[in-house]
């Protein structure tokens, strides 16, 4: 069964870009171009992965990642901030929060992103191997 990843992210541009890089893997892509709305998605849809950018309309990301953590549906879904704010305040306000990584777009081209994620699913797969034994 493939994975589904959301990806909340307002530049509609970079959205389709994203959302074709992604398609081409076997993944089962979402989206959504505001935090309210990839708020509902996630609560909906319980995606594996939620790829989340800060500066959003209606509900900007750390008012998405603190709702979804709130939840008991949606507080183990593995959420990725995926932003140009590159100050360590932001970064470490994120994993405050509860976030399990940091990505800066300006620094990754579609396919590092999408080899980034193969790269989470991957060590999660090892992870629970692990857990098994």
């Amino acid at each position: 069964m493939s994975k589904k990843i959301l990806i909340v992210e307002d530049e509609d541009v970079l959205l389709d870009v994203y959302k074709i890089k992604f398609s081409q893997s076997d993944y089962q892509i979402i989206t959504a171009m505001d935090g309210l709305a990839g708020l509902e998605l996630a609560r909906k849809e319980l995606p594996d992965l939620i790829l989340l950018d800060l500066i959003l309309p209606k509900m900007d990301g750390y008012q998405v990642i603190t709702e979804l953590k709130k939840d008991n549906k949606t507080k183990k879904i593995k959420i990725y901030i995926l932003s140009n704010l590159v100050q360590n305040k932001e970064i470490e306000r994120g994993y405050k929060n509860g976030v399990d990584g940091y990505l800066v777009k300006a620094n990754l081209t579609p396919t590092q992103l999408l080899n980034k994620v193969n790269q989470i699913f991957a060590d999660e797969k090892k992870q629970n191997k692990k857990i098994r034994k």
